[in-house]
């Protein structure tokens, strides 16, 4: 039997679970607050596994200690609620104008929130492990918030001032200031002319001294966007455009089973999480393993996975997905089955985040047309025919090394597309991947290598790619790299070195030295590509000169004697070029028994290999003649 006490822990539970449910569906923030109220509404969405646990365990929470500090939590929260709402509605010029008061706001009720959440006694309640570490997680972002108080955006500043003290603003500024304040429509113009008019009523007709410098700047904004959409327009272009959107789903996010979006995820006995309904149907149709890790489950218990439930949600929200109702039916697809080959609505949604999305949304959106680009053919086509590879090579100077890496491989997968690489050639990338490949991170630098590669298969981007300084910088990569940046870079540089002006800029730069370093050292895998540059460098009289310089007479006549077919043959292309020109490198060459090794390659090797042995085998009869 449930006492009063019991009663006011379920009642204030409850009322926590719909204050953050009531704030997490506020309507998205349509002004200059934008960014302010996102964050706070998604810390606050955090909160949600905690309550929701609370509300639906069976144990119970002890003391008056513990009510009384959600008690001080959901009259946070109500305030948050009604802060936003007031942000949400009124002239957004008069909001702008008022910023510094509205930042203020949000800086109480951000503390206000974290000296409620520093209260509550999370060792005294029964909740998961995973849900005290969000709500720990989401505590110190508070914290964090408060140290670093959350500026009003400077641009939009200096837009406001120029605008209004300019009798003929810049159409740039002006277009800016439009979208940062979310008047970009005929109907948004609309709306905040009847919030100026409700403006003068609710101050007796005396709105104030800013009240006319308002009405300058709408005025100007108006004519802009005459200007540039004299049609008029509907009020429902924006939630179109957001229905519309189809992202793609992080993996996390999908049942291992159906592949389908979780609504309701569960985690069984190995730790794994799929949709409850499937399986619920796994279990019931006799199964006793997880059906992802096939381990044995130890029992049949299934356990709410809330964080990952609300972060589903929180996802669903930001991306303008609704979350689909409860999976009742549970069919297993093959994997790629759920989406078209080419989804080029969620291509959209993701090109305009790189157009006018701030740090963050560029850096997710260009991830995710990485990730887009490399899953199949059909969508390198989509996303370079909606105009992302210009967007794309901008994004390559960014000052966000995550954004610049994202970009880079972008291309990288959309260069697999012949057509693509004509078109990333074109809108100048090539500089800018070599800046890439000097500055990058590791990962970018790599990538940028093999982007090189990649375009380089065209003959006269060889040239371009050669010019721009790649080389030198390949040249670094192939010395400091990981394995896998040394083979890239190493790829690169031989494809690049087939132009005969590319073989005296590598050699120049001095890419001898660290060959011949690689080739010395069996343990760096890297012998196979040493080689293969070392044999096409030997065909330009500069780089058959650097090389004799390095004495690779020892290590050429090894290979010749103990390597791969594929080195044995590049060793002899290497020995031949060097012997034919210089007889001291071919009296070395005898000395140390290559005629043995030759006259064995001459009869096993490669067609080439024979031909080159027997051309060196030659030399060596006419030197012993000579003798």
């Amino acid at each position: 039997m449930e006492t009063k006490e019991d009663d006011a822990r379920n009642s204030v539970l409850s009322q926590l679970v719909e204050s953050v449910k009531a704030i997490s569906e506020s309507s998205e923030c349509r002004n200059a607050f934008k960014k302010i109220c996102g964050n706070l509404v998604r810390r606050v969405k955090l909160l949600s596994p905690l309550f929701e646990e609370l509300r639906d365990s069976d144990k119970q929470v002890v003391g008056e200690e513990e009510v009384k500090a959600f008690e001080s939590l959901r009259l946070a929260l109500v305030s948050t609620k009604l802060l936003l709402e007031s942000v949400n509605q009124g002239s957004k010029l008069y909001q702008a104008f008022h910023r510094d008061e509205i930042v203020n706001k949000f800086h109480q009720m951000t503390e206000q929130l974290e000296a409620a959440l520093k209260e509550i006694p999370y060792d005294k309640l029964p909740i998961s492990d995973e849900a005290r570490e969000q709500i720990e997680l989401v505590h110190a972002q508070f914290k964090r918030a408060i140290e670093r108080k959350e500026s009003f955006d400077s641009q939009l500043e200096m837009d406001l001032d120029v605008v209004e003290k300019e009798k003929e603003p810049d159409p740039a500024t002006l277009k800016r200031l439009s979208e940062k304040l979310h008047l970009k429509t005929i109907c948004d113009l609309k709306k905040e002319s009847l919030a100026f008019h409700e403006l003068v009523i609710a101050s007796g007709g005396d709105p104030g001294e800013s009240f006319e410098r308002m009405s300058s700047i709408l005025k100007k904004l108006k004519d802009c966007v005459l200007s540039e959409n004299p049609v008029d327009d509907t009020c429902k272009g924006d939630q179109t455009s957001i229905k519309h959107r189809s992202p793609v789903i992080p993996d996390d996010f999908r049942c291992p089973i159906s592949l389908e979006l979780m609504t309701d995820p569960v985690i069984v006995s190995t730790g794994q999480t799929y949709e409850r309904s499937c399986i619920q149907k796994w279990l019931e149709a006799g199964h006793k393993t997880c059906p992802k890790t096939q381990q044995s489950l130890m029992h049949t218990a299934l356990t709410p996975n809330y964080v990952l439930k609300s972060l589903i949600a929180l996802w669903c929200e930001n991306n303008g997905v609704g979350l689909p109702k409860k999976q009742g039916n549970c069919k297993s697809k093959k994997n790629g089955s759920k989406f078209s080959d080419c989804d080029r609505a969620a291509i959209a949604a993701l090109l305009e985040k790189l157009a006018n999305g701030n740090p963050e949304e560029l850096r997710s959106a260009t991830g995710e047309l990485r990730l887009l680009a490399k899953r199949n053919a059909d969508n390198r086509v989509c996303i370079a025919e909606a105009g992302a590879i210009p967007l794309l090579v901008e994004l390559l100077s960014s000052q966000d090394l995550r954004t610049q890496e994202h970009a880079v491989t972008a291309l990288l997968n959309l260069s697999i597309n012949d057509s693509n690489k004509g078109t990333i050639v074109n809108a100048g990338a090539i500089p800018d991947i070599v800046d890439v490949l000097r500055n990058g991170s590791m990962e970018a630098r790599e990538n940028a290598a093999a982007t090189l590669f990649s375009l380089s298969v065209i003959d006269e981007n060889k040239v371009a790619i050669g010019a721009a300084g790649a080389i030198p910088a390949l040249i670094n990569l192939l010395c400091e790299g990981t394995p896998r940046g040394k083979k890239d870079a190493a790829t690169a540089i031989f494809n690049l070195s087939i132009y005969q002006g590319n073989k005296a800029r590598a050699v120049k730069a001095g890419i001898v030295v660290p060959l011949m370093r690689l080739l010395k050292d069996a343990g760096s895998g890297m012998v196979d590509e040493a080689l293969a540059i070392l044999a096409i460098l030997a065909s330009h009289q500069e780089g058959k000169m650097a090389i004799g310089q390095a004495e690779p007479i020892t290590i050429l006549v090894e290979v010749i004697r103990t390597g791969s077919h594929r080195n044995r043959e590049n060793a002899a292309a290497v020995l031949w070029s060097l012997c034919t020109s210089d007889q001291q490198q071919l009296k070395l060459a005898k000395e140390l028994g290559a005629e043995e090794a030759l006259k064995e390659l001459s009869e096993n090797g490669t067609d080439r290999a024979k031909r080159k042995a027997g051309s060196i085998l030659e030399v060596l009869q006419r030197l012993e003649g000579n003798c």
